[in-house]
């Protein structure tokens, strides 16, 4: 910390009185306006100006600041007691972790959950090994709009005008309209009025059943549950634009509620069946009461995951138009030329057991779900602002409920949107958390998987628990696309924080791997996952390396060749045409 310079501010007053001339002239606004105790978002500032008035009070005390400050402490009020008492953000917290008492009221085994199988497409992968290869080889599949994509706006000018002028490069699936309905029971008048989530999503989950081993048959009438995040409606909008679409298929084909419903009517599924829409944080929040319901009993399997599918060309135009689009069609996480979001479509799929059921019958552990927590921003600096006090205290929450301390946590699969200000917010939240009490010779390691595949919204979180376990079970983490250089705003050597510039072995600073995946909705849910490789889940009375040595078996239960795959056949009527 540098000396305070003579003529800065030395009591609340003064610098409550400073902070008002700055909004005064930054804002335009009358002096009378401007008052002690309203939001500063209030008056006006844009996201920028919060960044700014950071580095102005840097310069003007010489105090370190996070570039959030002024989220943290959203008042002028606030913000001039936390400036004059020097309230050092980096320092709390450190040293300081506990395990809540009574947080383990179950068995170890039942407390933590087990991956026993996955699936996914998400642009440039349509299945998780092609995912793995696509980190491996640290490729993007983003790219351009698909031809025949959104053709049914042909015929309107002026949507052909925005769409013209709009950022449209992002992740997109090259086939969202094949289906095998036949398969699923389904007639084709049926499916061609389904949401392509839907069907994906039925692909999907028998495809993970699948990579588990479990014939879907044995899991019929069963407490198998089903939670699934979900944000876009697009195909719905399609559907409701042309009233010669109305068809009563429609209505169960476009229904929120039915993206969950309508795999545990498919294969017959008895547990909690829940589509769960929190923006950005949806297929976390959805693991993450998919690990509640396993560990009350209410379910015994769970099929939990979300989907992300762009079927109109609304949300892109609008988010472009508002300026909110990478303009050079990439998502830079932590780097100093982040410039915005790419949108993308994607799915994935977990299957989850109590880790003591998947012992038990021999299931193949990918991974280990070993605690998560879910908590909301509420009054922050806006609605769509996030709150870096929320952030701190979701983190705080997931590793106690996990019972590890953060400070050996190797590795965060970010949120990382690539946007100016809320990744130095993420990376401060994870900086006083996972940062604090670390030896600068073993930073928290940060990574997102939006720079491979931009941003699948409803579906990223779901893809950051995949690229988490397929890491940890090659013993490696892929590099983090695009980073060109640390983020200004983010002070990476006090926070104790490293971005995976490059491919590297998994560090394993506990003596095995164990990682966190974050994701936050733009309406103010925050969500944290906590996963460690199997051999760090020891059963009562065993140690990790116990475990290690003694491996998981696998059990195949049927046949899993291409003859029992549902084959993807396209079905008339489906996108691009939405008449019927």
């Amino acid at each position: 910390m540098s000396t305070t310079p003579a003529s800065a501010p030395t009591t609340v007053p003064e610098m409550r009185a400073w902070l008002h001339d700055w909004v005064a002239t930054t804002t335009g606004l009358d002096a009378a306006e401007i008052t002690d105790d309203r939001l500063m978002e209030e008056f006006g500032l844009s996201s920028r100006d919060v960044v700014v008035l950071s580095g102005d009070l840097e310069r003007l005390t010489g105090i370190s600041l996070d570039a959030t400050v002024a989220y943290e402490h959203n008042t002028i009020a606030a913000l001039a007691s936390y400036v004059i008492n020097q309230a050092g953000a980096a320092t709390t917290g450190a040293g300081q972790f506990t395990v809540a008492a009574g947080a383990g009221a179950l068995d170890p085994e039942d407390r933590q959950v087990a991956v026993v199988g996955m699936a996914a497409r998400y642009p440039g992968a349509e299945s998780v090994r092609d995912m793995w290869t696509l980190f491996e080889q640290g490729r993007s599949g983003v790219g351009e709009l698909p031809e025949g994509r959104w053709s049914e706006f042909d015929g309107d000018p002026e949507m052909v005008r925005r769409m013209n002028e709009a950022q449209l490069t992002g992740g997109y699936l090259p086939d969202i309209a094949s289906f095998d309905n036949e398969f699923f029971g389904l007639s084709p008048v049926e499916a061609a009025n389904m949401d392509p989530q839907q069907r994906i999503l039925l692909q999907l989950t028998w495809e993970a059943l699948e990579d588990a081993h479990i014939p879907a048959n044995t899991l019929r009438g069963t407490r198998t549950g089903v939670f699934m995040g979900t944000t876009n409606n697009d195909y719905g909008m399609l559907i409701a634009a042309d009233p010669t679409a109305a068809h009563p298929y429609a209505l169960t084909g476009n229904s929120t509620a039915v993206i969950a419903n309508r795999i545990s009517y498919a294969f017959d599924f008895r547990g909690p069946s829940v589509a769960l829409d929190t923006a950005c944080s949806s297929s976390l929040v959805a693991v993450h009461d998919a690990v509640a319901a396993l560990r009350t009993g209410e379910a015994s399997v769970a099929v939990a995951g979300g989907v992300n599918i762009l079927a109109n060309p609304f949300g892109t135009v609008a988010f472009s138009e508002l300026g909110v689009l990478s303009p050079t069609g990439g998502i830079r996480a932590f780097s100093e030329d982040a410039d915005g979001i790419v949108r993308s479509d994607g799915a994935g799929v977990l299957i989850l057991k109590r880790l003591s059921d998947a012992r038990r019958d021999g299931d193949d552990i990918l991974g280990v779900i070993a605690g998560s927590a879910v908590n909301q921003d509420g009054r922050s600096n806006g609605l769509t602002a996030p709150n870096p006090e929320a952030q701190v205290e979701v983190l705080r929450q997931a590793y106690t409920d996990a019972r590890i301390d953060p400070a050996t946590v190797d590795y965060v699969e970010a949120h990382g949107t690539g946007t100016i200000l809320g990744d130095p917010i993420e990376a401060g939240a994870l900086g006083r958390v996972l940062g604090a009490g670390r030896d600068n010779a073993d930073p928290l390691l940060l990574g997102s998987a939006k720079t491979n595949f931009g941003h699948t919204e409803a579906a990223a979180g779901v893809a950051g628990i995949i690229k988490v376990v397929e890491s940890m079970r090659h013993g490696m983490l892929p590099q983090s696309l695009n980073f060109t250089g640390p983020n200004p705003y983010i002070d990476f050597d006090r926070d104790h924080l490293e971005v995976v510039e490059d491919p590297r072995e998994w560090p394993g600073y506990s003596g095995h791997p164990v990682a966190g995946v974050s994701g936050f909705g733009f309406g103010g849910t925050n969500a944290h996952v906590v996963v460690v490789d199997p051999s760090g889940a020891a059963a009562p009375g065993e140690d990790a390396a116990a475990v290690a040595e003694k491996g998981a078996a696998s059990l195949p239960l049927f046949d899993s060749s291409a003859e029992g795959i549902p084959q993807l056949l396209p079905v008339s009527g489906l996108l691009p045409s939405r008449r019927r």
